[in-house]
């Protein structure tokens, strides 16, 4: 497996305790995965997610979107081999409670390849997301297209493949905070030698068909897109920390300095976005492609 799966999910300033990094994911599901409902929800009615859906699911997270497609019937396959701290939390949300639905093999959660989860008698997928947005820091999607080459040999011939990715930076207000905390110096000197896996770490503009160009890379073929708002809304400054430094997107920011003045310069780049109840509020817009199988 490749080092850079583990881009969004690891700090990279020194070592770090499984409290610490159960902590992170713990904010990760009560705090910031719900800021993506919206673009679950309208990805979900556009492809008619239900009752015949066998959805492979890469890099679930804690499970909230899985729990969503199961509302909806869809059997599910949710694979996570960054975080083992939110596999566990997936795992406690989707089979405790649910043990006819595990019995019968309609939720399975793994942290190995996809393909290793399937057998002779696996019926092929017929959707297969990959919900986690790619598209501020240099190379995160290489990551990203090694999932979808193991992948998509597990799914019917045409079935739709959904990628996501940062919209425009202009109407994303988390890029401008992530340009304010860390700036492009700080975000190169983290991706250096020392710095995160991969080559991970320069903040870069989105390109625009960054999506496509991930898929073309799959063996994909591009076949439609949308345009969701998804914005970051926070009961004050302390859970937008919490929940913004679980996604890690600033871990390199943290390498290049350290966390304590992260702290400090991230909650002074929320300042424009707060409140006069102390609420912070973010507009953000994320965009997706849906690809099909060959």
């Amino acid at each position: 497996m490749t080092p850079v799966l583990v881009r969004q999910h690891l700090p990279h300033a020194g070592p770090v305790s499984r409290a610490d990094l159960g902590a992170r994911a713990r904010d990760w599901s009560e705090i910031q995965e719900r800021m993506l409902v919206p673009l679950y929800e309208a990805v979900y009615e556009r492809l008619e997610v239900g009752a015949g859906t066998r959805l492979l699911a890469l890099g679930c997270g804690s499970g909230l979107a899985l729990l969503m497609a199961a509302s909806r019937g869809a059997a599910l396959t949710g694979v996570e081999p960054s975080s083992p701290q939110r596999l566990t939390l997936a795992r406690e949300r989707l089979l405790s409670g649910a043990e006819e639905a595990h019995a019968r093999g309609d939720i399975r959660l793994t942290d190995r390849s996809p393909g290793d989860r399937a057998d002779a008698g696996t019926p092929a997928y017929n959707l297969v997301t990959a919900f986690e947005p790619i598209g501020c820091l240099e190379g995160d999607a290489e990551g990203l297209v090694g999932l979808l080459e193991a992948a998509t040999p597990r799914a019917e011939r045409g079935a739709p493949v959904v990628l996501v990715g940062w919209g425009p930076p202009e109407r994303c207000a988390t890029w401008g905070v992530l340009r304010a905390v860390a700036g492009p110096d700080s975000m190169a000197r983290a991706g250096g030698p020392d710095g995160p896996p991969g080559g991970i770490g320069r903040l870069r503009q989105t390109p625009r068909d960054d999506l496509e160009e991930a898929a073309r890379r799959a063996g994909l073929r591009p076949d439609g897109s949308g345009r969701v708002a998804c914005p970051f809304g926070y009961a004050g400054v302390d859970s937008a920390l919490r929940g913004l430094l679980s996604t890690g997107l600033f871990d390199p920011a943290v390498a290049a300095t350290d966390q304590e003045q992260v702290d400090k310069e991230l909650t002074e780049a929320l300042h424009p976005y707060r409140r006069r109840d102390g609420t912070v509020w973010m507009p953000n817009v994320f965009r997706y492609l849906i690809a099909r199988t060959p």
